[in-house]
């Protein structure tokens, strides 16, 4: 039996993540736009997908894992501290932005090394 697309490549079912953005749309809230980013993981379908691929996808997870981790921690530290929704908000939106960008950095970074 023949593997789909996505097994061969998991990495390309971040793609999914973008159809939140389709909630901005109807909701007017911009916020979500960020989402129609995700797209772009799609095109990991086009590619190679082999057994260093995975081991870089992998460790550049952990990266992104250790830092979100990191992120709501602080967030949690300062819901105690503060009663600001704008601050709360802000925090956390400041992670995921950060989780994101350390596993695509991270990601590029192995890649390019190729180790």
């Amino acid at each position: 039996m023949a593997k789909n697309s996505f097994s061969k490549n998991p990495l390309a079912l971040l793609g999914l993540l973008g159809f939140l953005g389709i909630i901005g749309l109807f909701t007017g809230n911009a916020g979500f736009y960020g989402f129609f980013g995700f797209f772009s993981f799609f095109f990991a379908l086009l590619g190679r997908s082999d057994e260093l691929l995975q081991l870089n996808a992998a460790k550049a997870g952990l990266n992104a894992f250790v830092v979100s981790m990191i992120g709501v921690i602080a967030a949690i530290v300062l819901i105690t501290l503060t009663n600001s929704l704008e601050i709360i908000a802000a925090t956390l939106a400041f992670t995921l932005v950060t989780t994101v960008f350390t596993f695509v950095i991270s990601f590029y970074v192995y890649e390019k090394r190729g180790v």
